[in-house]
Order: C-alpha cells, then structure tokens, then sequence
C-alpha cells in the first residue's frame, strides 16, 4: 500500500510538473501587458487631471467674475455719491448712508454697551475685560457647541479692538527670535471647522506659538462671525503673539455682497447695525503687511510696480474704510475756465504722464449704446485702467454714470491724436473739455491699499492691469525681484488665491501662496494649509482637509462631486446670457436649421461670457451634437427653468433679473433699514432707479408696478423679498425630478 501510494504520488508529480511548466507566461507577454496597464492607467489619469483642472478653471472663472461685478457695482456707488447730489439736487441719500455712514454717538461712548442687559436665562460665555484663557477657552467651547456670544460681549470686544489697533503701524515687525516658530495662515473666509482643526494641530496662540492670519477672515463661510470674534478675541489676549493682516474682504462693501452684513443681521437682528459699524471701523483700522525678521513680506494679495513700503508705512491707513469706494474726486474740482490750457499742456506729456482716470472714459454708454446687449459691459471693463494712479499698471473697474454724466472721448481727427485723460462734462448748455485734476495724497494712499489687497502674480515680466479680477494688478517676477531687492527681503508670502494643495510657489520660489480654506469651492475640492517658520527662514508646508466624508470618496468620486457642481454653476451663467448668446450663434447659423460648428459655438460662448475657459473640452457636458458633427445649440438651455414662473414678466426683464439677481439683493439690503426683508412697493421703486441707473437702461415704471403687484402675494403692500429672489432663481430640472421623486416617495412611505 505504501509503495503503491508512493508511486502514484510520483506519478502525479510527473503529470503536474509538465502542465505548470506549459502555464508559465512569456516574459514578452508578461512585459507587454504591463505596459499596456500602464497606458491604460496613464490615460485614465491624465482624463482625470484634465477634468480636474476644467472644473478648478470653471470655479474661479465665475468666483472673479462676481468680484469683477461688485467692483462695478460699488464704482457706481461712489459715483452718484461724488457727483450726483451735486448735479441733481435729490441726491442719493441711501447710498451715502451705506458708504459714507454717520457714526452713532452710541458708539464712542465707552460705557455704551454696558446699557445693554444680557438676561439671566443667556446660557452662552460671559467675558471679562481685559480677556483671560478662561474667556477664549469658554468661547472655543461655546462655539464648538453652536452657541451665539452675546451683543454686548460682541460691541465691547470690537471696542476694546479698536482701542488696539489704533496704536499698531500700519506695517507689523516681528522677530524669529523671541520664539521658535511663526505659524502663517491663508483664507479662511468663515470656516471655523478649518480654524479650529489648525489650533488643534498647530496648538492655540500664545507665546511658544505665534500667529499671522494673512486676511479674509470672513464671508462666503457660514460662521465668519465666530472665526473673526475668536481671531480678535486672541489679539486682545496675545497682542504680541497674534497678528492679523487685511484682506480684500475685510470690507463693508465686499461684505454687502460675500455675506457678512447677512450673517450679522441675522444672528444680531437688535443691534446689528452698531455691530457691523464697529466692524468696518476694526476693519479698515487692522495693519496691511507684516515682515518677518526683515527678511519675509507678508501681504494679503499681492504688490504692483509702485509699491512702496515706506509710504505704505506712512499712510493713515483707516481713512480706506473699503478699497472699493474711489476717492473722492468731484467736478467741483474740475477747472472748467482754464480747460483749454490745461488741454495744450496735456496734449504735449499725453505720452510721458501716466493716465489718471482712463476709467472714466473707457466702459460707458451712450443713449443709442444702452441698447446693446449687457454682456458687452465684461468686456468694456477689461480696457479700463487705473483711476487716479501713479501707474498705469493697477486697475479697478470704473463706475457707469448716468448718460448726462457720461464723459465722452473726443472726436477723432485724422489731424489730431484723441487725449483719452479728457472728460466732457456739462456746461451751462454744451460739453466742456476738461483735464482731470492731478492724484491728490488719498488718492495715492488709496491706491497703495487696492494694490496691496488685490493683486495676485503672474508668470509674465511687468505689471499690468487685474481686468479678471477688476481690480489690483498682476505683477510678474521682475517687480517681485525689483520689490525684494529695494527693500533687502528674500521672500514674498501672500494668500488671496485658492490653491488646489493648499499652497503654490511662483517667481523661483520668491513668491508663496497660502490659503487656509479647505472645502472652498466644494466638498472636496482642494486643501487648506498653513506654514511655519523659524529662525532659518525656511518654509515648510503643512496640509489638512476638514471632511466628514470626502475620506471615503475615492479620487474619482471627489472629482466627479466637484465637477457636477461646476457645471451646474456654469449652466446658471448661460442661462442667465441666454438671449445674447442666441442672437450671437444664430448670426452663424445662416440657413436657421438650429446647428452651428464646434469652432462657432465655442467663440460665441467665449465672445459673450469672457469666462476664458475651454469650450471645446467642456462642450459635451453643455450640447449635444448633431448627426453631421455640429452642434444643436438650444440644447444648452433645455435642463434649466426660472424658480417661479410669473406671467406678468416678460422675457427680457426676467433674463436681466435672473442676471443681476445678486445686485439687486445688494440694493435691496441698502433700502431695507431694519433689514426685516420686507420692502413697500415705493421702496421697491427705489431699488429699481437704482438698478437702473447702474445698469444704464431704461426699465418701463409701469412694468415696475406690474412686477410689484404680482408679487405681493398677500396684497397688504409690502412685497417679501426672499420669495421675490427665489422667484428668480435658476432651477435645475433634473434636480427637480428628483426633488418630487423623493418627496413622492416619502409621501407613499408615511401614506
């Protein structure tokens, strides 16, 4: 039995062996299935990044496109404040109280908030000043726990800022040597889950760990009232060990827009107004550069070819209360008697002087010009330059007048070059040429701010005018080097910008950006980081990522979830330019057969949107294409509907309501004093002058009255705004699919 066992066991052996032999691949095979893994992986990544890349693209293509209209907005703002009441005796009384706000003697008093009570059932911290750990500690945790600080907590800290920051330069100098490291914090634009993640990484402020947080510490975010109260509240603790920068958005115009006023009012509907005064003044009083043992330059957004650290050092920096209001410059100053001479001098340096206030002359509208289409008003806004500059280099998009206002270039002459630093302005019953006045101290001071806040790199040499953003300039590594060298730094460490890692090097490594908000765009979409430095000036980058579930998201999960959000902003920008970019594809579409070339649709969407995106890439995602290879165009618009369809609208008025749906929120907060988001019907009229004028077209006063009355559902002459907003709102229909799906089927579970 044993032998026998034996020998078939042998046996089997030699029938296996030969079989295993016979199975073993060849190595070429082995080698070329490998390398077609390889492919196959190498393609499916690089889909990946280009998909990746178009929605970070489509993302910050809209984000500066909104800034891009705020600056508008708030141009017109300063406009009509500077010259209307001088030229129309009702002047525009709403506007001035926004911009130019009469401060509350409420306000200077230093016992005021003592005469506010705070009830005994109030459950959240109790503070006591000058502040101790135990009061930032209780703030952690009542914030940790959704909690609300009190008003009175809330004005006495924001006075007790104030007081502060009176007393710091205008540029903060700290030393490496009184410490181990210095810990530098980008963006955080209201998320407190990023805040608190780097406390609890990096540990919180105090003398073993110091802070710089490099601006934006509020809007878009949720909770930028607790980020900006906690960020105070350590600077009243450690003065010496916290410091904070301004941002671009430590701004009461930006703030109108981003969310801030909003945030305030809601959560502080009594003394709201007291609070978000008191935050402009603390704003526009915070320091806007900080340099590290002389060698680090620390700014929000970035330098121009006319910075200068040492006249930034020297200006009284809480005049800007927001770099968004163009200094004062009226006509009055204007010396209309010696306009011709003033001419011949500027005729002669025309080509050595640097423009003063081309914006001026550059994006406005004539009578006949109004009726163009609005989409145009990107495009005039990308040829403006500085107003009131030393340089041409700096921008910020310039104000639409009024058509009696309007300067007008002058006729051309095949004899006579046109002088574009020329206003025409009224005079008795002509036009009078008129040379705009020199830059005064503010305005210089002005411009060092805007530059200083607004700015971002660019990998060109030279210095020219933001026109994505509107405002600023982009400055490249030759005046990065020329700032560095003049003032003896070694680097440059700015934010401003959302970085993908968190983090970007440019210019050689001279330049850093940092930002601090993970999640910025959308769940997943990039990490925040911060940086630490020592004694050896060397940076080094750390990373996180606040998520409840982007973990359990696989890469392309992550990237699918950021693209669908993309797209679906990128839908609500067509729809919102729907008839301007019908009438410029049927201009290609000849025969009236609904298709148009690949080439054709791509130039018409970037003609009318200036979104400077990659139409061909992103065209299956918006169109279909037809058998013969063109595209069906109207299907771009065919998954997209208006919130709540009103019948008294017509076409037209409800595109430019769907358009400009942001500023006329923006209005409508200015009108709605006590912000109970109910306006009467002669207050919605109010809005719609305004409106009106910003956008330079005539809107029926009938149709006004028609539109008001339609909304005013309960009929008690009041009109709720919040449904008029949604009434106007772009809506998926997929998602409304979906919605009643769901609600169909919960409906049948509870049945």
């Amino acid at each position: 039995m044993g032998c026998g066992t034996s020998v078939a066991t042998e046996t089997q052996r030699k029938i296996v062996e030969p079989d295993d032999t016979a199975k073993t691949p060849c190595p070429a095979l082995t080698m070329k299935a490998a390398v077609l893994i390889q492919r196959w992986y190498r393609r499916y990544m690089a889909r990946l990044e280009m998909r990746r890349r178009y929605t970070w693209n489509i993302f910050q293509s809209i984000e500066y496109a909104g800034e891009q209209d705020q600056l508008q907005l708030s141009s017109f703002f300063s406009f009509m404040l500077d010259n209307f009441t001088q030229l129309n005796e009702n002047g525009p009384d709403l506007i001035s109280q926004l911009l130019d706000p009469v401060v509350d003697p409420w306000l200077g008093r230093e016992t005021g908030y003592n005469l506010i009570p705070v009830p005994e059932s109030y459950s959240g911290p109790r503070l006591s000043f000058p502040l101790s750990v135990s009061d930032t500690n209780s703030l952690l945790g009542a914030f940790k726990e959704q909690q609300t600080l009190h008003a009175r907590y809330v004005l006495q800290l924001l006075y007790e800022t104030k007081k502060l920051l009176k007393q710091m330069p205008n540029i903060t100098h700290l030393s490496t040597s009184y410490t181990n490291e210095i810990t530098i914090c980008g963006d955080l634009h209201g998320r407190l889950d990023d805040l608190l993640l780097i406390f609890y990484k990096n540990g919180l402020p105090s003398a073993e760990t110091p802070y710089v947080f490099n601006g934006d510490f509020v809007d878009r975010g949720k909770k930028s009232v607790e980020v900006v109260i906690l960020l105070l509240a350590y600077l009243l603790l450690y003065p010496d060990y916290m410091h904070l920068n301004r941002g671009n958005h430590e701004d009461h115009i930006m703030n109108l827009r981003y969310g801030f006023t909003r945030e305030v009012m809601q959560k502080y509907k009594t003394h709201g107004r007291e609070i978000l005064q008191l935050f402009q003044d603390v704003f526009s009083l915070l320091p806007v550069a900080t340099v590290i043992d002389g060698k680090i330059l620390i700014v929000h957004g970035g330098i121009s070819d006319q910075t200068d650290l040492d006249f930034l050092s020297s200006i009284e920096r809480h005049k800007v209360k927001s770099a968004l209001r163009f200094p004062r410059r009226s006509l009055e100053k204007l010396d209309i008697d010696q306009s011709q001479r003033q001419m011949k001098r500027g005729r002669s340096t025309a080509s050595s002087r640097p423009s003063s206030s081309c914006s001026h002359i550059k994006n406005q509208r004539t009578p006949n010009q109004r009726k163009r289409r609005c989409g145009q008003r990107r495009q005039d806004s990308t040829v403006s330059t500085s107003s009131s500059s030393s340089s041409s280099s700096s921008s910020l998009c310039s104000p639409r007048t009024p058509s009696a206002l309007s300067p007008r270039p002058c006729p051309s002459s095949p004899s006579m070059s046109c002088n574009v630093n020329v206003l025409q302005v009224p005079f008795l019953d002509s036009l009078s040429s008129v040379a705009p006045p020199l830059p005064l101290q503010h305005d210089l001071e002005w411009k060092q701010i805007v530059d200083i806040l607004w700015s971002d790199p660019k990998t060109q040499e030279g210095c020219s005018p933001n026109i994505f953003r509107g405002g600023g300039c982009y400055f490249g590594p030759d005046v990065t080097q020329r700032l560095l060298t003049r003032h003896g730094l070694q680097l440059l460490i700015r934010s401003h910008e959302c970085k993908q890692e968190g983090y970007e090097l440019c210019h050689g490594g001279k330049v850093i950006t940092i930002f601090s908000a993970s999640n910025y765009y959308e769940e997943g979409s990039n990490r925040g980081a911060y940086i630490k430095v020592g004694r050896e000036l060397v940076p080094r980058f750390y990373q996180y990522q606040v998520s409840h579930t982007t973990r359990k998201l696989t890469l392309t999960q992550r990237v699918r979830v950021a693209e669908g959000s993309a797209l679906k902003a990128l839908k609500e920008k067509l729809f919102t330019h729907r008839s301007e970019l019908l009438s410029g594809l049927q201009q290609y579409d000849h025969k009236n057969t609904g298709n148009v070339s690949v080439s054709d649709w791509a130039q018409v969407f970037e003609s009318v949107l200036r979104l400077d995106l990659p139409w061909r890439t992103l065209r299956p995602h918006l169109a279909r294409l037809a058998p013969d290879g063109s595209v069906e165009y109207k299907s771009c618009f065919e998954d997209m509907e208006s919130g709540i369809p009103l019948p008294q609208v017509t076409p037209n008025m409800a595109e430019t309501l769907f358009r400009y749906r942001t500023d006329i929120e923006i209005i409508f907060n200015i009108i709605d004093k006590d912000h109970s988001g109910l306006i009467s019907i002669e207050e919605f009229r109010h809005t719609w002058h305004l409106f009106s004028a910003h956008l330079g077209v005539d809107i029926d006063d009938r149709a006004i009255d028609d539109l008001a009355r339609s909304i005013d559902f309960n009929k008690d002459g009041s009109i709720d705004f919040t449904e008029f907003l949604e009434a106007f709102r772009v809506v998926h229909k997929l998602e409304n699919k979906d919605q009643q799906l769901n609600e169909k089927m919960d409906g049948d579970k509870y049945s």
